[in-house]
């Protein structure tokens, strides 16, 4: 590599640096301009050239893509790899469209192609790609799956030269059932390449990058080199409850506003000809807001998932151009999504947990000379105690830990379905090879596939399993594309102003009874609705001077964790976030602090009686109450719902009782009680026998070692004064 420039650095990232392809290391210095790799750019180059298995790890901005894409494009080069290589898959079709320029740009240097495939990709440009595929593509899982089971792709021709995947943002499938989904997919590119395939996962915010790195090798754990690079990041497992008290780098500040009013009046105020990315975790919150800021007169712009494609794209590039001005967004910017550079971000409330958090302030300090910065505005007591919580977490350095959600049955029978689709038919004996061996699709789903047998969701003619008549009655619409996504999505109705589509609301805003005009707040505008197509699901609108009303409907409250309450009791009793507190925050943290002096005690959990009305407080997390309350059915209140912070106990209960009740609890734990209703939210549940689907469902609301330590805790019974 004489001939070509070589990057400054010590000797390691010369030696590192050797092994990149020349032209690719000349186009680095005279074309980005870059004057050193960043040391994550640097070690990842001799694991991922030599083929290891990886997670790289690093905060937003810090460079991963770069990571990834120089080392495999040089392995391409240096190996001679052709046809489709490298396949580089995201959980957003809008990063991908985010990243295509890049990688673009970086694979042309070396005579490279890059193509893009999801569902916005019009049929012409999917069929150039399968005539001629690229050397990298971009892609979500639901499109791979969509790939596999289409009549009009040869699986085998597109996939025999896969050599690689690449995976961003690795924690954003990992914790659900995309990610159950996407190891499943990449277990079944396997088997059609027909050698194993180097996996690499891309992420900024875990607390357990072995145990994902571990997770993500799929079939190939323990068979394969795989190594976590993360340098400068301390990768040792830290506790809650004993971690070191830290100030993390950032200027983070907490307010208390009292309203969605007051939260636009504070932003309309403060920071005046910056940039500010504002997070809501809800639609509705980011329309009220979006129109609120407007009204005030300061330049707003929207994104959420239920505005149209095109509305969103405007509003980001409209946004990445502009200076004073201001995004609302909720999640749907969290991720790497480039929107430019900003000055400041801004949370409405709180996040759930810290790794989200850590997300978006991470959109901001990019710029030289600037630093990462937030301002959490909270609306509510409630909301001021759970951003101190998160706060006091994120001090304590943790971060939540990655887990994929347990027993995945119903994506067992999807998969076995899919698999179906793909082969037209699969053998009794040897349908377990399509996954390599992987649980839970080995032969330990037999029950769920005699269960699709007997019921008529695959047919079966001697040894050979195909697609039978339940499968196509309920899952055969538009050739079987319900099957591809594990996600339910809600029904929705597309609003529509003349020919252009503004976004998507819910039903149940069009059909709830009003009085006057129906108007509709969407995109931060409001529109009046003119007509509704009921059978083609379509709302014609027109705009409107009156206020509008925009409402989702969710699917239902999944709760806060453990660590999350366990943190907002250490703040009632006593513990400040380690930021800026305003005098408004400090005095309202104080009023939360006496109206719940009675509900927290440092020696253990406390049992409250005002009048009938007997709690538990445990400040142990939704899920841990769900497993309490149903173990502890002889004295919890059967008529009321249990909350993150509390049980409901029966209002003649003595300390008598409460002492025999738990004095083995701890050894018959229960799964909670599930509402068969709830299974409506369990995409493929047809497809399983109830009792499964049930069983599935309660594993998942359980927290069994969160419920143990609690019932471990001394309990003291107070009289509460209101």
């Amino acid at each position: 590599m004489s001939d070509t420039p070589a990057l400054p650095g010590p000797e390691s990232g010369k030696a590192a640096l050797s092994r990149l392809q020349p032209a690719l290391v000349h186009h680095i210095v005279n074309s980005l301009g870059w004057r050193e790799l960043r040391p994550l750019q640097q070690e990842a180059i001799t694991p991922l050239i030599d083929g290891s298995d990886a997670v790289l790890l690093a905060p937003t901005a810090g460079g991963k893509t770069e990571a990834a894409s120089f080392p495999l494009l040089s392995a391409m080069e240096q190996h001679r790899w052709t046809g489709l290589s490298v396949l580089y898959v995201c959980p957003l079709k809008a990063l991908l469209n985010n990243l295509l320029p890049r990688l673009e740009t970086y694979a042309g240097w070396l005579g490279r192609r890059v193509a893009l495939w999801h569902g916005d990709i019009p049929p012409t440009a999917r069929r150039r790609i399968l005539a001629d595929p690229p050397d990298i593509l971009l892609t979500t899982p639901e499109s791979i799956e969509a790939m596999l089971v289409s009549t009009k792709v040869d699986q085998h021709r597109l996939f025999a030269d896969l050599r690689t995947i690449v995976v961003d943002e690795v924690h954003a499938f990992a914790g659900d059932d995309r990610g159950w989904h996407l190891l499943a997919v990449l277990e079944r590119l396997q088997h059609l390449a027909g050698r194993p395939i180097q996996r690499i996962g891309l992420s900024a915010t875990v607390g357990n990058p072995h145990d994902l790195l571990h997770w993500l090798q799929g079939s190939g754990r323990g068979q394969r080199p795989a190594q976590v690079v993360a340098p400068g990041v301390d990768l040792a497992p830290r506790a809650v409850a004993d971690a070191t008290k830290v100030t993390p780098p950032g200027d983070i500040e907490l307010d208390y506003v009292g309203s969605t009013a007051n939260a636009a009046k504070v932003i309309a105020a403060l920071h005046r000809g910056e940039k500010r990315l504002v997070f809501c975790d809800s639609r509705q919150l980011v329309e009220e807001l979006g129109a609120a800021l407007r009204a005030a007169g300061v330049t707003t712009f929207l994104s959420h998932a239920s505005l149209s494609l095109d509305e969103r794209r405007r509003a980001e590039a409209a946004f990445a151009e502009a200076r004073d001005c201001v995004i609302v967004s909720t999640s749907t910017l969290e991720l790497g999504i480039d929107v430019g550079d900003l000055d400041r971000v801004i949370q409405i409330d709180a996040p759930t947990t810290v790794a989200s958090f850590l997300q978006r302030i991470g959109r901001t300090g990019r710029r030289a000379g600037s630093s990462r910065n937030c301002l959490f505005l909270a609306r509510s007591h409630e909301a001021l105690l759970s951003a101190s919580a998160l706060l006091v977490l994120w001090g304590r350095g943790y971060v939540e830990p990655v887990a994929a959600p347990p027993e995945p049955r119903h994506i067992v029978a999807q998969q076995l379905l899919a698999l179906s689709l793909q082969e037209h038919k699969i053998a009794q004996g040897l349908w377990d090879e399509g996954w390599n061996g992987l649980p839970p699709f080995d032969r330990g789903a037999e029950p769920i596939l005699r269960h699709l047998v007997d019921h008529g969701f695959l047919d079966q003619d001697g040894e050979l399993l195909f697609i039978g008549p339940a499968a196509e009655e309920k899952f055969g619409r538009r050739h079987f594309m319900g099957i591809t996504a594990v996600f339910t999505a809600p029904p929705e109705f597309t609003v529509l102003a003349g020919r252009q589509e503004i976004g998507r609301t819910d039903p149940m805003l069009l059909t709830e009874k009003i009085d006057g005009p129906r108007v509709l707040l969407l995109g931060g505008r409001s529109w009046k609705v003119t007509w509704i197509d009921w059978t083609r699901r379509r709302c014609y609108v027109e705009p409107s001077d009156l206020a509008g009303r925009a409402r989702w409907f969710g699917t239902g409250y999944s709760g806060t964790s453990y660590a999350l309450n366990q943190a907002a009791r250490d703040v009632l009793l006593g513990t400040d976030p380690q930021v800026k507190l305003t005098r408004r925050a400090t005095q309202q943290l104080a009023h939360v602090r006496e109206h719940n002096v009675d509900t927290v005690h440092p020696g253990g959990t406390v049992i409250t009686r005002a009048g009938d009305d007997i709690r538990w407080w445990t400040w142990a997390g939704y899920r841990a109450n769900a497993t309490l309350t149903a173990t502890l059915a002889g004295v919890t209140d059967e008529r009321q719902r249990f909350s993150d912070e509390y049980l409901r106990l029966r209002t003649d209960l003595t300390p008598q009782m409460w002492k025999a009740s738990t004095a083995d609890a701890v050894s018959r734990l229960c799964l909670p009680d599930i509402d068969v209703k709830a299974m409506r939210g369990l995409k493929f549940h047809e497809a399983l026998p109830e009792r499964l689907a049930m069983a599935t469902l309660a594993t998942r609301l359980a927290d069994l070692d969160s419920a143990t330590t609690i019932l471990a805790e001394p309990v003291r019974f107070t009289i509460r004064t209101e």
